[in-house]
């Protein structure tokens, strides 16, 4: 049995739009004040995860140009599923690391979770099909 939701394509520009903003912003955030946020990351209880991936300064230099690239190809639509997969590899790293285990700030690790639950949206669907229609077909992969 095949359930068929339908969608306007317009929600879904203005969920991607709105979406990529965060991306955008922590991306600029993280090339401006790299030595702060290599602070946070060393300062964090969970900090042994992130420190196996090297030098912090370098992982939020390289997070920081990560996100500001796949952020305007999310933004603008291009190859949305794949920057929405790439947006979502850096998310889940600086969740682990920063936010899991910050028991008296639950907020901005459900904030992180429901970005992903958004990524993951974009990447479990597919709307390059029916581009030139006003609304858009949901069927389950």
């Amino acid at each position: 049995m095949t359930t068929k939701t339908i969608v306007s394509l317009r929600s879904i520009h203005v969920l991607r739009i709105m979406l990529s903003g965060i991306f955008l912003v922590a991306g600029v955030n993280h090339l401006m004040n790299v030595a702060q946020t290599a602070n946070r990351i060393t300062q964090a209880n969970n900090n042994g995860m992130a420190l196996l991936f090297g030098n912090p300064e370098l992982m939020v230099i390289l997070s920081g140009i990560t996100m500001l690239l796949a952020g305007i190809a999310f933004i603008i639509g291009f190859k949305t599923r794949w920057a929405a997969v790439i947006l979502l590899a850096v998310l889940i790293p600086i969740t682990l690391t920063i936010q899991v285990g910050q028991a008296n700030t639950l907020g901005p690790l459900f904030k992180n979770i429901a970005i992903m639950g958004g990524l993951l949206f974009f990447i479990l669907n597919d709307f390059t099909k029916e581009k030139n229609t006003k609304t858009n077909a949901l069927k389950p992969n």
